[in-house]
């Protein structure tokens, strides 16, 4: 088991299937060792966390919808990476927060995302970082966010 794996076990994480996508792109595409990754959604096998932060969706119940996509991003990672989750080092990543009209802690729900990356990958997780406010996001879910991750050889 990679380092990487037994990290994710540890933490009690366990990865699901990767989400095809549901309109006209792809999941990832690279350019030498660069991979962008597509944005993926607050989902998990039981539906996902869906809604408005701060209308119909608590900031708490946001930051563990950021951390449900910092989960389908790895499985995108380990995917794009053809299964050696070792060899990615984390870039950026873009968080999308369908927050409310009175809503301001964008920051701090994306920080459910950041903080899971960092405790997966340590050093290699340390990342750039946009977190949006969005009036609305696919399927209503409450966040997503994207990735660029490098390939290290």
């Amino acid at each position: 088991m990679s380092r990487i794996e037994s990290r994710l076990a540890s933490l009690g994480i366990e990865l699901p299937e990767v989400c095809p996508p549901v309109a006209n792109y792809v999941s990832a595409t690279r350019s030498g060792n660069l991979i962008q990754v597509s944005g993926q959604l607050s989902t998990h096998a039981n539906g996902g966390i869906k809604g408005t932060v701060g209308v119909d969706c608590s900031l708490a119940d946001a930051i563990i919808a950021a951390r449900l996509c910092a989960i389908n991003l790895v499985a995108q990672f380990k995917a794009a990476a053809d299964g050696d989750l070792d060899r990615v080092r984390v870039l950026k990543l873009g968080g999308y927060v369908q927050a409310g009209p009175q809503f301001s802690e964008i920051p701090t729900v994306m920080n459910g995302c950041s903080d899971l990356i960092v405790d997966v990958f340590g050093d290699a997780g340390k990342h750039a970082r946009s977190a949006i406010g969005v009036y609305r996001l696919p399927f209503n879910f409450a966040v997503e966010a994207d990735a660029v991750i490098e390939i290290v050889d």
